[in-house]
């Protein structure tokens, strides 16, 4: 299973800190993968094995 959580950058601007934040949509896969763009769902599924070690 897979969670996600949306945070609004400027309502917490440490957290857009923490995880580097320069462009919208950024997501960080367990604090480990960053993907910034839209990407097919393709390869943010690789991403999400790639930051599970698989």
């Amino acid at each position: 299973m897979v969670t996600a959580e949306c945070i609004e950058a400027i309502e917490f601007p440490h957290l857009a800190n923490k995880y580097s934040v320069q462009g919208v949509p950024r997501a960080v896969i367990n604090d480990k993968v960053p993907l910034e763009g839209a990407y097919p769902e393709p390869m943010v599924v690789e991403a999400i094995k790639q930051a599970l070690g698989s």
